[in-house]
């Protein structure tokens, strides 16, 4: 079959029409674990949540509490470490690409280092570089009252002190990326809700597919 050139290519995505959207989303593929298909997918979703409010093109934080538990003025930590952790560029909004990147880590085939770091990333909340005892606690009570389940305050502590004394390897009260690394290793079913099956048949889900599936998914890591 004849290879089309450069110049070729580009008077064909032209014809097409949107040949920026096209590029974005062939180099979005070429970039995650998702099909070109699939982004496409993706896009009318993204369209949909960018514009449930403010109609921009881009997912505001009450947008994306919108799509995780139907209430745009729902006060959560988990959700809103959720979208700091999708909003890359820290500039207040989610936009496509940060969109697909971020979902891509809970696709089946991404990698377990992914899943690991970000997992990581969303328990550090004061991006110390460490995941303290208190911020465990934070995340811990913030998951526990999502899933609307009471836990007494001696259980929650029983669970603090079992992972700080498994994880913290080096005894000085925290928990380093590396050791978080080890601690998952030895207790891999903690990152099973880090993987969306969902996602490998986001062109047949779609439209059941909403973000909240995550959420109603993930138990208490620890």
């Amino acid at each position: 079959m004849k290879t089309m050139t450069l110049k070729e290519c580009c008077c064909f995505l032209k014809r097409l029409g949107h040949p920026s959207r096209i590029i974005q989303h062939a180099i979005l593929a070429s970039e995650t674990s998702f099909s070109i298909n699939e982004i496409e997918a993706l896009y009318d979703l993204f369209e949909r949540l960018s514009y449930a409010i403010i109609e921009d093109g881009r997912i505001h934080k009450e947008e994306f509490r919108l799509a995780l538990f139907s209430n745009s003025s729902m006060q959560n930590l988990f959700a809103d470490r959720m979208f700091e952790s999708f909003d890359i560029k820290k500039n207040g909004v989610i936009e496509f690409d940060e969109f697909v990147r971020s979902l891509s880590i809970f696709h089946p085939d991404a990698p377990e280092s992914d899943k690991i770091e970000f997992m990581f990333r969303l328990y550090d909340l004061r991006h110390t570089g460490f995941i303290e005892r208190e911020e465990l606690k934070e995340m811990v009570v913030a998951l526990l009252s999502e899933m609307d389940v009471s836990v007494s305050d001696e259980d929650i502590e029983a669970i603090l002190d079992k992972t700080i004394l498994d994880a913290d390897l080096n005894g000085d009260g925290k928990i380093d990326l590396e050791e978080w690394k080890i601690f998952i290793s030895k207790n891999p079913s903690i990152l099973k809700n880090m993987t969306l099956p969902l996602l490998r048949e986001i062109t047949q889900a779609f439209p059941n597919f909403v973000l909240n599936t995550q959420v109603r998914e993930l138990e208490v890591a620890v």
